[in-house]
């Protein structure tokens, strides 16, 4: 992980230099010209705004993409990205033009190929059009999934009380409302269950009605007193009929015992267009009187990873949320490699959200232990270290916590972990409360609870343990096994 720099900095040239290692300034936001691109050039401000406009023109596959960039991308790029699709991927492509607008930003098509070099390096682009070759590049020492990679990693499904409502905390659940989004990213913790089905992975379908589905959740929730605290996510809400979610919303706030309720919604950066809508602002205002009125905490949570993505729209759709009058709207980030796994990209977006979004910085998850996810995985002392880095730059309700989501336990601080073997990169962490699997005997119990780092950022010695116990890593990506 590159330390901070004490060069590093956005001081103009006549500026003296403070010797600090990061430079704040308060730098305006941009909206990329989305022109830029062949098939948007005549594409009006009034369709850009539109959120129908935006679903309709989302990348689905190499061969949308192309037509919209030209012949900007290589053959070899494509190519790339087909390959990844077709052997490696554990999520379909799914790009509104709001996101792939913010993929190499300042680049202009200037003759076959001439973005290439921008796409590949670009942090949006890593995770949102992840190319084979991430996967596999020789660094990584052929380990693309870690042995204990599984395609629920944090055993959600497991923990599932009723259909889609996961019971891991003692206070709080999780309600999966739906398994789709508006966009789709390549390291998606619930690529078990969300999107369509891939090559490598047949998705787990949900068998209840819908209607049936959220009534059993709710009826599970009135007749727990204990639980106070509710995320309703999926999926992204953003693709949920706005009437089914107020609905469902609004049942949540008539319960008594339900203090918290938090939305989950990544296309308000992925597609703001939709959390500008009208109705959508009514409905939240709506939502939000009723909150007050209850003496319930209602707020938004979103998903941005690089300051790129945070664009005057998505500024502006933050503030519109803020002012129907909900508590609060939070970030929740993933830790990856390569996109933002410096303390320069951590607080360049931290700061772009509290300047100028009005979003508090919450958590930087680290990248769970999915199928071929190693490229994008971080060890936990780099990530302890970048903790440590962006102490002190923000203001501490708005500085976001690191933290490892353990399976079987939670979300734990990076400096929570009990044991740390760094050659071999085990962690052990502890938890002061019993889950459904632990309390029916099918979790592992006290002590057991471990997570592992990429065994390529391992020294030799470590790398010589693992290969010993499971040989050498595979060079080819294989189908999963059917949930």
């Amino acid at each position: 992980m590159p330390e901070l720099s004490p060069t590093i900095g956005r001081s103009g040239p006549d500026e003296p230099h403070d010797e600090q290692p990061y430079t704040y300034r308060r730098e305006p936001l941009s909206e990329p010209d989305w022109r830029r691109f062949p098939a948007w050039r005549d594409v009006t401000e009034a369709e850009w705004r539109d959120p129908q406009w935006q679903r309709v023109h989302c990348v689905r596959n190499v061969r949308q993409l192309r037509a919209v960039v030209g012949d900007a991308l290589s053959d070899e790029f494509c190519a790339d990205l087909t390959d990844d699709q077709a052997q490696w991927a554990t999520m379909s492509l799914l790009v509104p033009p709001q996101m792939l607008n913010t993929i190499a930003p300042q680049a202009v098509p200037r003759g076959p190929g001439s973005l290439t070099d921008a796409f590949v390096h670009d942090p949006v682009r890593r995770y949102m059009l992840p190319l084979r070759s991430d996967r596999t590049d020789p660094a990584l020492d052929g380990w693309t999934s870690h042995p204990f990679a599984s395609r629920d990693s944090l055993h959600e499904q497991d923990m599932w009380i009723t259909e889609g409502l996961v019971h891991r905390y003692p206070t709080k659940v999780l309600a999966e409302l739906l398994p789709t989004c508006p966009q789709y990213c390549g390291h998606c913790t619930r690529m078990d269950l969300v999107g369509n089905s891939v090559p490598q992975v047949a998705k787990l379908k949900f068998s209840a009605k819908p209607a049936d589905r959220l009534d059993a959740m709710l009826r599970y929730l009135e007749s727990s007193p204990g639980i106070r605290d509710v995320v309703v996510s999926g999926g992204d809400l953003a693709n949920m009929p706005w009437p089914r979610l107020e609905a469902f919303v609004t049942r949540l706030l008539e319960l008594e015992n339900i203090r918290d309720i938090r939305l989950a919604s990544k296309a308000l950066v992925g597609l703001p267009q939709h959390w500008l809508a009208a109705d959508v602002l009514a409905g939240l205002e709506r939502l939000a009187s009723l909150a007050r009125s209850r003496d319930v905490s209602l707020a938004l949570h979103t998903h941005a990873n690089a300051a790129q993505s945070v664009t005057p729209l998505v500024a502006e759709a933050s503030r519109a949320v803020l002012a129907t009058g909900i508590r609060d709207v939070r970030n929740q980030g993933v830790l990856l490699r390569g996109v933002n796994d410096s303390p320069e990209a951590l607080l360049d977006l931290c700061f772009a959200l509290a300047d100028h979004a009005g979003v508090t910085p919450y958590y930087f998850y680290m990248c769970d232990m999915i199928p071929n996810a190693e490229h994008w995985r971080v060890a936990l002392h780099e990530a302890q270290r970048l903790q440590t880095s962006i102490l002190g730059w923000l203001p501490g309700f708005a500085t976001p916590r690191i933290v490892c989501d353990v399976p079987l336990v939670g979300k734990r601080w990076v400096h929570q972990t009990t044991e740390y073997d760094r050659t071999l990169g085990i962690s052990h962490w502890d938890k002061n409360y019993r889950t459904r699997l632990d309390t029916t005997g099918e979790g592992p119990g006290d002590g057991a609870y471990v997570y592992y780092d990429p065994i390529h950022t391992l020294p030799e010695e470590g790398r010589t343990w693992w290969r010993e116990r499971w040989g050498t890593p595979a060079q080819g990506a294989t189908p999963l096994p059917p949930a």
